[in-house]
Formats: C-alpha cells, structure tokens, sequence
C-alpha cells in the first residue's frame, strides 16, 4: 500500500480506510517538518507541522483530484507558515545552506578545508539575495519542487519563477567569483 499514488491513498481514506490517511502522513511528514523549519526555526516547526496536517485532514474531502497534491499540501504549509510569521511580526530567511553543503567522506583534508571555504563563500553570497530568490532556491534544492509546483505554492506565473531561478543563480555565481 505504501507505493499507491496520493490520489488512491486520498479516495482509500474518504472510504474509510485510517491506515490510508496513516501512509500519506508519513510519506510527508519530514518533507514538510523540512520546508516548516526554514521558515519559522526549531521551536515552532513542530507545532507548526501538526497544525499544517491538521488542516490537511480537515479539508482533504474537498481536496481538488485535478490539482497535484503536493502541491497542495506544501500550499497549507506555505500559507501556515505565513500567517504565523504574521502574528509574531518577524519573518526568518531561509536556510539553503544545505542545498550547496559539499560532503564527501573520501575527501583529503585539504579538500575539505576548500569545501568549507567556498560553503561559507556561498553562505554569504546566499544572505545577499532577495527574499523571494532563496525562497526558490530552497523549494528546488532543498524541497526538490518542480518549477510548476513552485510556480503553484507561490501563486506565480511559471516564468517568473524561472526567471527568478536564473537570475538568483547567476547572481551566486557572480558573489561567490567576487570572492
């Protein structure tokens, strides 16, 4: 059961299968607790998390077939996101540190310490971007989201956010050369 498609594990649960609903929270549940953390930290994200699945479940009967949901759901977590980071009247940037992280356990020290360095070149060049620019960044390295799907959770067009996509990543380029 646990490689049946999110529709099918959908229709199984309104029929009244529980271990359905089960299997769907748990494909899920550290890919959100992930994309949750970047936005509000340790202390919140799990809290934050639970409610994101407990919006999930009260609206799942009117959860749209033809919509991705993925998409959807990463949505719900968007959007609790913000609304939280309305209320405390602050608003983290994300972490993509690890979307770049050079990590290989074969590596000679000296290779390391060149990997740390241009971790930290890339760390810097990171804070120097917009908002919007890590937030794409961290949705397709670190959420592994489509364009399209991107494009969905934010509510833009495909294009801007492909666009923005280029020009983040020749931005990193050119800080980090700068370096």
């Amino acid at each position: 059961m646990k490689n049946f498609a999110d529709e099918k594990l959908i229709d199984n649960y309104l029929k009244g299968d529980e271990k359905s609903l089960e299997i769907l929270i748990q494909r899920y549940l550290k890919p959100i607790y992930s994309f949750v953390y970047r936005y509000v930290g340790d202390e919140e994200a799990e809290d934050l998390t639970q409610e994101v699945f407990l919006k999930m479940w009260r609206n799942l009967k009117n959860f749209k077939r033809e919509k991705n949901f993925k998409t959807w759901l990463f949505t719900i977590a968007k959007n609790t996101c913000f609304d939280f980071l309305r209320k405390k009247k602050k608003f983290s940037t994300l972490d993509l540190k690890n979307c770049f992280y050079l990590a290989d356990s074969n590596a000679l020290p000296e290779e390391i310490f060149d990997g740390k360095i241009l971790k930290e070149k890339i760390d810097e060049a990171l804070e120097k971007l917009s908002f919007k620019a890590r937030k794409v960044l961290n949705l397709y390295y670190n959420e592994e989201l489509t364009f399209r799907e991107i494009a969905e959770i934010s509510g833009e067009p495909i294009n801007t956010i492909k666009s923005r996509y280029q020009r983040a990543i020749s931005k990193l380029k050119k800080l980090i050369s700068d370096f």
